[in-house]
This record gives C-alpha cells, sequence and structure tokens, in this order.
C-alpha cells in the first residue's frame, strides 16, 4: 500500500515518520521526500491497519494528515516518460556526460535491433561506428551541427541536444529518416497548398484538365505537364500529388533551370561525406531520399543537362541510384512528376534531349491551357488575386470598374496567370482609391493591348501610333493632371508629354 503524509519540514522528521512504520514491522520499498510531502510504498500495509497507522503518524509533532494513494509520483512521471518515448516516431537516446546511453526510446532501440536495455551503457561512437564521434560530441560540450551517421545500415541526420543541467551533464540525440526530413520540408513549402479546390477557373478548358488530372493523379507513372510559363504548372502538379495514394508523403521540387548541373545533381541524388570542398562532413540526403514514398516534381526539365538526363533515365528505370561521391547503390519508392514549356519533341529531334528519357517521362500527359484560351477565366481570377492582394496589402477591399475588366479581357497574356497577379498586384499596391480603373493597371507598362477605338480603325501606322497615344493621355491626365505629374507617371520627359498634350489639345478648352 502507498500513503502520502503531509507535514511541516523539520530535521528529523522523516526520520520519525518512518520509524513509526518500522515500529510496526512494515516493509518500506521506496521513500519519496519532497516537502511538505513524503510519499511511501509499503507493500505489507493492510488498508484495514491505515486508521491505527495514520493516528500514530498525526502523533508526531508536525504531521498534518495522512492519506492512501494509488502511485509514487516519481513512478508515476516514469510511466509517462515511457509512455512519450514509445509514441515518438523518431529514434531517440538520452547520452550521459561520457557519451554512453542511459536512455533509449522504443524507436531507437527497434532500428538498432537492441532491446532498449541492451542499449544502456553503450559508447554511442561504437553505436553508430564511429568511435571518434564520442571524442568530437564531449570535446565539443555536446554541441555539434547536424551530421549523418549509419545505425544498423539505415541512414539518419544526427540532431544533438545538450543537458546544460550539472548533476545530469550529457546530451539528447534525436536521429531522422531522409523521410522524416522530407516531411518537415514538406510542410514547411506547401504549408498553404491544396487540391483541386486551388486550381480556379469554370472555362471548359479548365474543367476538361481537371476532370483528367484526377485521373491520372491516382496511377503511379510518371507524369508530363506542357504549357506555356506562367500557366500554373507546378500548381497541378500539387494537386495532382494531394488527390494521389502519396498525399501524406512529401512533395518536393527541384528548378532544373534554377541551379547549374552540379548543384541539381547533388540537390536531386545528394552527396557522400567529403565529395567535394564545402559539403557536409556527413553527406546529405537528397531530393529522391527525402521525398521516399512521395513525388518529386522537376520543373523545366527540358534544362536538365544530358549528364543527369542519363542519371535520371537510370533512376527511372529501377529505382536506384548512387549519391555524388558515393559508392552505395540506394533505392527509394518516389513518383517523378515533370514539367516543361519547351517541345521536348523538337529537342529530341534536334539531339538536346534523350529519346529514352522522353519516353520514360511521358507516360501521362497533360496539357495546360494558356489563358488567352480561357478568357471567361480572367475576371474570376483577377478578382481572387485582388482579394489576397488587398490582404497583403492591409488595405480596403477595391473592385475592378467595366473599362478595367474590358481591358483585361481584351489583353492575350503572354505571360498568363502569372502575368496577370503581378499586373494585379501592382495595381493594388499603388493605388488609393476603392476602384481599380484601366490607368491603375499600366496597360502600356504590362504589355497589354489597348481596347478596341481609333487604333483599330487607323489607315496607317502613323494613324495607330497617334490613337494610341491619344487614348492613353485622356486616360491617364485626370488622374495626373499637368504634363510634370503625367512625364512621371509615363517615365519620359517633360517636354515630350507637353507638346503630346498641345497636339491632342488635352485638356479640352
Amino acid at each position: 500500500m502507498r500513503i502520502e503524509v503531509t507535514f511541516a519540514d523539520r530535521v528529523g522528521i522523516a526520520h520519525e515518520i518512518l520509524a513509526v512504520l518500522a515500529i510496526r514491522r512494515l516493509n518500506v520499498v521506496a521513500v519519496e521526500v519532497d516537502p511538505p510531502l513524503i510519499h511511501i510504498d509499503a507493500p505489507g500495509l493492510d488498508p484495514a491497519a491505515l486508521p491505527a497507522l495514520a493516528d500514530a503518524l498525526r502523533a508526531i509533532v508536525g504531521v498534518r494528515s495522512v492519506a492512501a494513494i494509488d502511485m509514487l509520483p516519481g513512478t508515476r512521471r516514469r510511466l509517462h516518460l515511457d509512455a512519450l518515448l514509445a509514441a515518438l516516431p523518431d529514434p531517440v537516446l538520452a547520452v550521459d556526460r561520457a557519451g554512453r546511453v542511459v536512455v533509449a526510446s522504443a524507436a531507437a532501440a527497434a532500428v538498432a535491433g537492441l532491446a532498449e536495455s541492451q542499449l544502456a551503457g553503450r559508447d554511442l561512437g561504437a553505436l553508430f561506428g564511429e568511435p571518434a564521434l564520442t571524442g568530437e560530441l564531449i570535446g565539443g560540450g555536446f554541441r555539434m551541427s547536424g551530421r549523418e551517421v549509419t545505425l544498423n545500415g539505415q541512414p539518419f541526420l544526427l540532431e544533438v541536444t545538450p543537458i546544460v543541467d550539472v548533476e545530469a551533464a550529457g546530451a539528447v540525440i534525436t536521429l531522422f529518416t531522409p523521410s522524416r526530413l522530407g516531411e518537415r520540408l514538406d510542410a514547411l513549402q506547401n504549408f498553404d497548398e491544396g487540391g483541386f479546390d486551388r486550381i480556379l477557373g469554370e472555362s471548359p478548358p479548365v474543367r476538361t484538365l481537371k476532370a483528367r488530372a484526377t485521373r491520372v493523379a491516382a496511377m503511379e507513372a510518371p507524369l508530363l505537364i506542357l504549357g506555356e510559363t506562367g500557366t500554373g504548372k507546378e500548381l497541378i502538379a500539387h494537386a495532382c500529388h494531394r488527390a494521389s495514394p502519396r498525399r501524406d508523403k512529401p512533395f518536393l521540387a527541384l528548378n532544373c533551370a534554377a541551379v547549374p548541373e552540379n548543384l541539381a545533381e547533388s540537390e536531386l541524388f545528394g552527396y557522400a561525406p567529403g565529395s567535394f570542398t564545402g559539403a557536409q562532413r556527413g553527406g546529405k540526403p537528397g531530393l529522391l531520399e527525402l521525398a521516399h514514398g512521395g513525388t518529386v516534381f522537376l520543373d523545366e526539365i527540358g534544362e536538365m543537362s544530358a549528364y543527369l538526363q542519363a542519371k535520371l533515365l537510370r533512376f527511372l528505370n529501377d529505382g536506384s541510384f548512387r549519391r555524388v561521391g558515393g559508392e552505395r547503390e540506394q533505392k527509394v519508392d518516389v513518383r517523378v512528376i515533370s514539367a516543361t514549356h519547351r517541345s521536348l519533341e523538337a529537342m529530341v529531334a534536334d539531339h538536346s534531349f534523350r529519346e529514352d528519357l522522353f519516353y520514360r517521362l511521358n507516360v501521362l500527359t497533360l496539357q495546360v491551357p494558356p489563358l488567352r484560351e480561357r478568357g471567361s477565366d480572367i475576371l474570376l481570377l483577377a478578382r481572387h488575386f485582388i482579394a489576397r492582394a488587398c490582404a497583403q496589402a492591409r488595405r480596403p477591399p477595391c473592385r475592378l470598374t467595366a473599362a478595367a475588366g474590358s481591358a483585361l479581357l481584351a489583353n492575350r497574356w503572354p505571360g498568363n496567370v502569372r502575368q496577370l497577379e503581378n499586373v494585379i498586384f501592382r495595381a493594388v499596391t499603388m493605388s488609393d482609391g476603392g476602384a481599380l480603373d484601366t490607368a491603375d493597371l499600366e496597360l502600356a507598362g504590362a504589355g497589354m493591348a489597348p481596347a478596341d477605338g481609333p487604333a483599330d480603325e487607323a489607315e496607317g501606322w502613323e494613324e495607330a501610333v497617334a490613337g494610341f497615344e491619344q487614348a492613353l493621355l485622356r486616360r491617364l491626365y485626370p488622374r495626373f493632371p499637368s504634363s510634370r505629374k503625367l512625364a512621371a507617371r509615363l517615365n519620359t520627359s517633360h517636354t515630350m508629354i507637353a507638346n503630346k498634350l498641345r497636339k491632342y489639345r488635352i485638356p479640352e478648352r
């Protein structure tokens, strides 16, 4: 039976309490003293004898109360700690000041292939097959940047958290698998990405795209997404991942046009320890390892070098690869989604892209329509971008005027959805009114075509230019009612604007 005694702290009171139990020949197996409480575990104490024992204890000067409890606080804490360690998905080890394992989680024991009790007392460096590791940890005060280690043949990133308490010096060692790191990267990079609900549009081309994408998303074969720059190919790729059986695993992306060949190789395949100057000492997993079980998105695949094309082809054939500078073959389960705005067929024809790789990537295909082919979605997208830009700029919501809407619909949008978003964001941040007019959209600066007007009816080049100039100046002059203000707005000379205003009689007298 276990009891809790509340007392007023004074010298010798704990001994007097224990003496009462000794007189009754009660064997005490555990005592925890934490003034004003003392907890006692006496297995031989009969509950029927507790009232008499309580009276005897209360007779001691300073004892205030005696009560039965189900568990000693220390035991409860140990059970909670054991439950916590068992629930941790990542292997965790606690080591003492000599670098020996004191406590190991169930996950650590499972990876090591040993019982938790067998791990206790083992030297950390010996456990990982790196005897020098223990000395490095101790010499650095248990402060060390993350490095890669191997436990029972499996690679992990080792993270050290020092324990600074004098009586419990040492550290907590946490081991992360590449896939767990990939899940964290996915959570950080794609926390606001959604599925097909994030693809705005109700035009027939978009409805067709969503229907086809929903079907190919569930398949395990490589997927190639084609479309012009700015059409949202990565958004489609992410939506396909979220609609696939791999939705709970990482989605990691690499833009093949944004990094040099040597960096692209190490980013995609990782590198072994000491493979090149400046590399992390313990090596580094690449996106393929980090995304194990999930999806890797290779944007602008048409920009990939011939060497990387060959290495990627080998991976697509059997799922195996070697890190840069490494000798060990690795296998991972990753679906590859690629995208490009270039014609891969033409690149195959001129031998700038491998034909065998093209056929391995082009098992499933999606064609993302350009914005000019989904005109009925332009205003829907514009209003969405306006609401988002207003929220980001922390300004009241604004709206499009009818003239601005007509101007947006008249443009061919060579930069597609990305260009539309940029035009709207610039207009919202640079205007102060409650409505966005044609002038706010900076039509000329955005490469937008003017709406039907004098230029369409002109008979020649000079007449077309004059018609455009006159229409532009008449739209802008009410908001910039002087030649100097208008010149500053159009980023040109004051003299030229003054001459143009006189030529077109703006403002009218």
